[in-house]
């Protein structure tokens, strides 16, 4: 029969501490820590979802764009396989930016100085290109070093918060029984719990969306090189047809 009343009063305590339990009996200010975190968590899970599709969908493009250029690149018009891409693609964005200062400044070139500046606004242009397309790929990700960086503290408060009103519940009650203090110490500690769930994997996925931004950044700027050999070559070959020196 005891071991009956046992078994039933661990099940009860078991259940009383539940997650759904810990925070309907929580606090206000704990449940605010704890509503803070669970919207901060979902916000982190959403914006690593949507970078790493992205980046992911990103980079098979790239590929298939730098296998479509290997015979050469035109620098007067976009290529067949770039005109056709998403024009929200930054390779795309990059390409088109340096085809039109080509286009812009093309007819202005009948010496070797104005040929080494038109390289040289190209380079520039499609540079400023590449860093708008990567800040635009960087968006958000902020706040995945803020969530990081602030969960554990922020569940910590309600951690702290929630002793506090324990040790009150004691000196109110003059009982230091743990039946007294284990619940407003349970939910204290889900709080700070709720604070590491909330850090670690945006932590986690902040150092791996920022190496994917990296590598597809020195995929791009090996792009801007191929642009420029290209462009060089091309305006070489104008040069010696229209009886410029050629270095």
């Amino acid at each position: 029969m005891s071991d009956a009343v046992v078994n039933t009063s661990s099940a009860a305590v078991a259940h009383a501490l539940s997650p759904v339990e810990l925070f309907l009996q929580a606090d206000s200010i704990v449940k605010t820590v704890i509503v803070l975190l669970i919207l901060a968590s979902a916000w982190s899970w959403a914006v690593t979802a949507e970078k790493l599709v992205r980046l992911h969908l990103l980079h098979k493009r790239a590929t298939k764009l730098i296998d479509s250029v290997q015979g050469g690149l035109p620098v007067t018009s976009l290529a067949e396989s770039f005109a056709s891409a998403t024009p929200q693609d930054p390779f795309v964005q990059v390409y088109k930016a340096a085809v039109d200062e080509h286009a812009r400044s093309a007819d202005y070139v009948f010496s070797e100085g104005q040929r080494d500046a038109l390289q040289e606004r190209v380079h520039r242009v499609a540079q400023l290109a590449s860093t708008s397309a990567l800040d635009h790929l960087q968006d958000r990700l902020p706040s995945l070093a803020t969530i990081g960086a602030v969960a554990p503290f922020v569940g910590l408060f309600g951690t702290v918060w929630g002793i506090m009103n324990s040790f009150q519940g004691i000196a109110a009650s003059n009982n230091t029984s743990l039946a007294v203090v284990a619940p407003g110490i349970a939910e204290a500690l889900f709080a700070t719990a709720l604070g590491l769930v909330a850090a670690i994997p945006a932590v986690i996925f902040y150092n791996r969306i920022s190496g994917d931004i990296g590598r597809y950044g020195k995929r791009l700027t090996a792009f801007i090189g191929v642009f420029e050999v290209e462009l060089s070559r091309q305006l070489s070959k104008k040069g010696e047809r229209n009886g410029l020196r050629v270095a």
